[in-house]
């Protein structure tokens, strides 16, 4: 594994410092910013470098082809690198920069591949800047309409469809890619774990049983704006008092009802220090292995807030096909499987049909979202030899 190890450390160093912030040294690199273009001209280097086929497909998705992509039933491997607002910087970029090394990995071991391999970065996973988490895989197997991809608006002001017009990209061509999904017969995606499952276990990889339901909503708090000094506290109608009711509702109501809920983003409007706000919009993100409770906590935060929650995305549960996982579980000696309550393009995928799996690296931190977020050298490296296990397997029928 020595090659492996600097090859996969070269790499990650060239990665490690796009979209960083020197005060954090959280990340930000939202979709088709300018740290996320760095990425995607680094994924398109590193792939020309191994003397794959790079293409783009309609929605803006990064294939790197060993093989023809037409041959029929491909492997796809791969992740994102698009971040949250201060992420960490291994959720994503873990698997992209794991698919590469795999290919290396496989080529030193002369795994001669009878179907093609793709590696792929999906964009905009996180949904960080448009509000839609996975937009590239939505988009892409029909989940997202294109109309409403395109004038979606990031904080800016600015639409989706701007954003990628302005990075190179034409948007009038979003939407279902019909002979993208045709060509592959199986995703595997590995990703740091975003939690402490494999640590508990003592487990460097782990195997994704699924993803829990969950979805993001949107809370519009209207109030009448007013002078903070002089407005009596009796003549006033401040929409901060029901966004603190929807935030106190949704810790309440996601304990009772076995569920998670989180309102980690708010924007106020007029937005001073001395003015009572006149509209107070927070989003909600729920979670939980029963749709129905998370459906329940939805509407508890709703009726604290007096406002109808407004559906930006929605996941159904996620179970990953039990012939695959199966499999590649028994590949991997018996690996933990776990399930998660993270949305991914594997899942996504999953969704429309697609055979899909997950595999998971330990995170000795257990956090992530953060700058906290990590993995060990070590880890990562058996994460490596487990995605190359499993699409040697996956690619020649022999593990």
């Amino acid at each position: 594994m020595t090659g492996t190890r600097a090859r996969f450390e070269a790499m990650w160093a060239d990665l490690h410092p796009v979209g960083r912030s020197p005060v954090t040294a959280g990340y930000r690199r939202f979709a088709w910013s300018e740290a996320d273009l760095t990425c995607r001209e680094w994924f398109v280097g590193e792939a020309v470098r191994r003397g794959l086929d790079v293409t783009v497909d309609r929605n803006g998705n990064q294939w790197a082809w060993w093989g023809d992509p037409d041959g029929g039933g491909a492997v796809a491997t791969g992740s994102h690198l698009d971040s949250v607002p201060d992420g960490g910087a291994f959720d994503g970029p873990l698997g992209v920069v794991s698919a590469l090394a795999a290919v290396d990995l496989l080529r030193d071991r002369d795994v001669r591949p009878v179907r093609p391999l793709a590696l792929v970065n999906f964009t905009d996973e996180e949904g960080a800047r448009f509000g839609v988490p996975c937009a590239g895989s939505r988009l892409m197997t029909g989940d997202l309409d294109p109309d409403r991809a395109r004038s979606l608006r990031d904080a800016d002001g600015t639409t989706m469809a701007e954003a990628m017009s302005a990075a190179g990209h034409d948007p009038a061509h979003l939407g279902r890619g019909e002979e993208d999904l045709g060509r592959l017969g199986a995703f595997v995606e590995l990703h740091v774990e975003q939690g402490r499952a494999l640590v508990d276990r003592f487990a460097a990889v782990g195997v994704a049983r699924g993803i829990r339901a969950h979805g993001r909503w949107r809370l519009d708090l209207y109030g009448q704006a007013n002078h903070a000094g002089t407005t009596r506290l009796a003549d006033r109608d401040d929409p901060m008092l029901r966004l603190a009711a929807a935030v106190l509702a949704a810790r309440e109501s996601a304990d009772r009802h076995a569920a998670l809920a989180t309102i980690g983003k708010v924007n106020v409007e007029p937005g001073g220090t001395n003015a009572i706000p006149s509209l107070v919009r927070a989003w909600l993100d729920a979670r939980g292995d029963d749709e129905a409770a998370v459906r329940a906590v939805v509407a508890a935060v709703g009726a604290a807030g007096a406002a109808e929650p407004v559906e930006e995305s929605w996941s159904p549960e996620v179970t990953f096909g039990r012939p695959l996982r199966d499999r590649i579980a028994g590949l991997l000696g018996g690996a933990p499987v776990l399930s998660t309550g993270a949305g991914h393009d594997a899942g996504v995928l999953s969704g429309a049909g697609l055979p899909a799996a997950m595999l998971f690296v330990r995170n000795p931190t257990g956090v992530s979202h953060s700058p906290a977020e990590h993995a060990d050298i070590d880890d990562c490296l058996a994460g490596v030899e487990a995605l190359a296990t499993v699409l040697a397997d996956l690619l020649t029928g022999q593990s």
